[in-house]
């Protein structure tokens, strides 16, 4: 049965673009707030519920727009389930943050024994990416792992790992079409000059 939204979700879509006015997407021009927006449409088309929904829309905001100031309002205006789906999605809540490595191996980690709805928003915030970094190497070829600091070999390593995280936790048509676009990922790159390594960053 397709989910009702209701006044919570239109207050989740301005909380949200508020706190990412500022932001643009690695490497473009354009709002971030295009990323939430597309990862609640996938929740929303897979079945999710409005919490999921209102998570998706705010999954970034603990990471990215104020760590524990940002959970305690997401907490007093959404509550606890989707604080809880939003802390599912975090790999860090503290500035600075700890070595990439480090908080993308314990976040995968958690992954394998998240709840479904964590999961679920996962799995469409990791499809949103990986099918704008396949729509921008055709534009811009090998130079687009230069916008991430894990380069070409971390980057492929993290969005395989997740994948094989999601698996093994159960395949949905949603995993199963960031398989696809995860090989596809893969295989474009297989063929492009190696990158060297930011020294910075191990895998």
């Amino acid at each position: 049965m397709p989910v009702a939204l209701t006044r919570r979700f239109d207050d989740a879509l301005a909380f949200a673009a508020n706190l990412h006015r500022e932001q643009r997407r690695k490497g473009t021009g354009v709002p971030y707030i295009s990323h939430p927006l597309a990862v609640a449409s996938l929740v929303i088309e897979h079945g999710g519920g409005e919490d999921e929904a209102i998570a998706a829309l705010l999954h970034d905001a603990i990471e990215d727009q104020g760590g524990e100031t940002a959970r305690a309002k997401i907490r007093r205006r959404f509550g606890e389930r989707v604080t809880a789906i939003v802390d599912g999605c975090t790999d860090s809540d503290t500035t600075p943050k700890p070595p990439w490595e480090e908080r993308k191996r314990a976040f995968i980690a958690r992954l394998g024994g998240a709840s479904e709805s964590v999961r679920l928003v996962c799995a469409a915030d990791k499809l949103h990416n990986a099918r704008c970094i396949v729509s921008d190497y055709r534009g811009v070829g090998a130079d687009i792992w230069n916008r991430f600091r894990a380069r070409k070999d971390g980057t492929l390593w993290y969005y395989r790992s997740v994948l094989d995280t999601l698996i093994r936790a159960g395949r949905t048509p949603l995993v199963d079409e960031l398989e696809r676009v995860v090989d596809e990922l893969e295989r474009l790159a297989a063929d492009a000059p190696r990158m060297d390594p930011d020294p910075s960053v191990s895998r």
